[in-house]
């Protein structure tokens, strides 16, 4: 097993840390949630996805979050609303989707 260099994980890390917090609420079998998510994975972002197909706690606090949206997906970056799947797609045609995820 080998290790990489200290200088090296400390590299990676300053990355890391300048990679965005990608959040999106979405329900199981919801067609837009899987466009917006294929959309992040081919751009190769990760995401924390939260499941409210089943409504509590984290739906709440996407509708509060989203001001009022309960549609999903609801998607955010770095804690700014971006909208849902149709608004994420605008961003990407309109070329101002990639500057917000290489925040």
């Amino acid at each position: 097993m080998t290790f990489a260099p200290a200088d090296n994980i400390s590299g990676w890390n300053k990355e890391m840390d300048r990679m965005p917090k990608v959040e999106i609420y979405t329900k199981a079998f919801c067609p837009y949630c899987s466009r917006a998510k294929a959309l992040l994975e081919t751009k190769g972002i990760d995401f924390e996805e939260y499941d409210i197909s089943m409504g509590g706690p984290k739906r709440a606090e996407m509708i509060e979050r989203a001001q009022g949206g309960s549609t999903v997906p609801q998607i955010f970056i770095d804690d700014r609303h971006i909208g849902g799947c149709d608004d994420m797609f605008a961003l990407d045609r309109q070329g101002k989707l990639d500057p917000l995820l290489a925040a």
